[in-house]
């Protein structure tokens, strides 16, 4: 899929088009690809940020307070970089044609969902009944 497709900037998927036609894969490609670049501008400003912040801070609970601010943001990057692995995992699902089907079913996924969360995999009912599966297995 390397020819671009034009759309307008306000364009939204709509149900009153064919599912996943060339304008709603280049939409989510779209968006995927700006949230993407927006989460590794995010960590380049981070990275940038823990190298300028390394001074020696003499006081024991300002330093205690810099560690945990660090650790909470290292932490927020490694999820964020799992998330880019999802990101491009939906990525490839656009170019296979897969993208915007459910796994389990090998449905639809609902464009009000997609449009939520461009990482889905499951339909709102598969991810339900996931959801339903893993507490019951926690519960026990």
């Amino acid at each position: 899929m390397n020819v671009e497709i034009p759309i307008d900037a306000d364009y939204r998927p709509s149900d009153d088009e064919p599912f996943m036609c060339p304008r709603q894969k280049e939409y989510f490609r779209r968006k995927l690809l700006e949230w993407r670049n927006s989460i590794i501008n995010e960590s380049r400003e981070t990275v940038e940020h823990m190298q300028a912040e390394t001074n020696n801070i003499p006081d024991l609970a300002d330093r205690a307070s810099a560690e945990t601010d660090r650790a909470l943001e290292l932490r927020t990057r490694d999820r964020q970089r799992k998330l880019i692995s999802k990101i491009d995992a939906a990525l490839r699902r656009i170019e296979d044609g897969s993208y915007g089907y459910c796994e389990v079913t090998g449905e639809p996924i609902s464009l009000r969902r997609l449009e939520a969360r461009p990482t889905a995999t499951l339909s709102l009912e598969a991810q339900e009944a996931h959801e339903r599966r893993e507490k019951v297995h926690r519960d026990t």
